[in-house]
């Protein structure tokens, strides 16, 4: 019990024999029994009360590392998200970059030949003119 072999103990109880007196010796044990047993079951109790708080702390640490490596995935998933819609956007910029370079073009090739169009109706007005000048 507390490195007590079992001679010793003998001898103690014998001395408190003694000591004590044989009328009491069990009223003094029955009181010791109850005050041992007292002191298991709060200890006892302290035991488990300190295993509930530390359960508990692992649990709240447990939650805390769970809601950070959620935190973590959805920041990720987040960075991959934005990162596919630049991708798209520069690729959709480029694509209508070479789509207005390509309007530009036909632009300028239109108002080139509607430019030249032009030069032909005012050719031809000023033909129809002058035939009809010649015809007056």
């Amino acid at each position: 019990m507390f490195g007590i072999g079992s001679t010793e103990l003998i001898i103690i109880l014998v001395v408190a024999l003694i000591v004590i007196g044989p009328q009491k010796l069990p009223d003094l044990m029955r009181t010791l029994g109850k005050g041992l047993s007292e002191f298991r079951s709060m200890s006892n109790d302290v035991k488990r009360t300190l295993d509930q708080e530390v359960s508990a702390a692992d649990e709240e640490r447990r939650k805390r590392e769970v809601a950070e490596k959620d935190a973590q995935r959805k920041k990720e998933e987040q960075e991959a998200m934005e990162k596919a819609r630049s991708e798209e956007a520069e690729s959709e910029d480029g694509a209508s970059g070479e789509s207005t370079e390509k309007l530009a073009d036909s632009s300028s090739e239109e108002s080139t030949e509607e430019s030249d169009v032009e030069k032909q109706h005012v050719a031809a007005g000023a033909e129809t003119d002058k035939v009809e000048g010649e015809k007056a």
